[in-house]
């Protein structure tokens, strides 16, 4: 049986992200070497959006994308300069947006878990965090090594 490839775009998805993305501006001031649209051809951000959610939905390293979705490098400096936009922070509201219109987002009852922040009971009990110096003094040194002072007496010769 197939796996459902869940990182491909459907039509009316794409209808939807597209005038979201972020266009690209040439700076008016700057003196620019090549002409407008000369250079290597920019990736289909179509495809660039599927190879986004293909990593962010596998958990796949960015350098073992494969080849089918275009350079990795490429991919990922999307993905950044997307992030630096706002365009995924856009999508996620304009999803929030569709939803609550059709079925309704009760945002009067809300539930915050304790995985997301401490609860004031375990702030309370464990006191306040160290900082990392601290921290960093407090470690154990690693057990399996041998100490220095081993090795300048001799004393692990046979």
């Amino acid at each position: 049986m197939k796996q459902k490839e869940s990182w491909k775009i459907t039509d009316a998805f794409w209808e939807k992200a597209e005038p979201l993305l972020p266009r690209k501006k040439r700076n008016p001031e700057k003196e620019y070497r090549r002409r407008p649209g000369g250079g290597r051809p920019s990736l289909d951000p179509r495809q660039v959006l599927e190879a986004i959610f293909y990593v962010l939905r596998t958990g796949i390293p960015w350098k073992t994308l494969p080849r089918e979705f275009g350079a990795s490098s490429a991919v990922h400096r999307y993905f950044r300069v997307w992030c630096e936009e706002g365009f995924f922070r856009a999508l996620w509201a304009a999803g929030l947006a569709e939803y609550d219109e059709a079925a309704g987002i009760h945002w009067n009852w809300l539930s915050a878990d304790e995985c997301m922040t401490q609860g004031p009971m375990a702030q309370e009990a464990a006191g306040k965090p160290p900082p990392d110096g601290e921290k960093k003094q407090e470690q154990s040194p690693y057990t399996r090594r041998r100490r220095r002072s081993a090795l300048v007496l001799g004393s692990n010769r046979d």
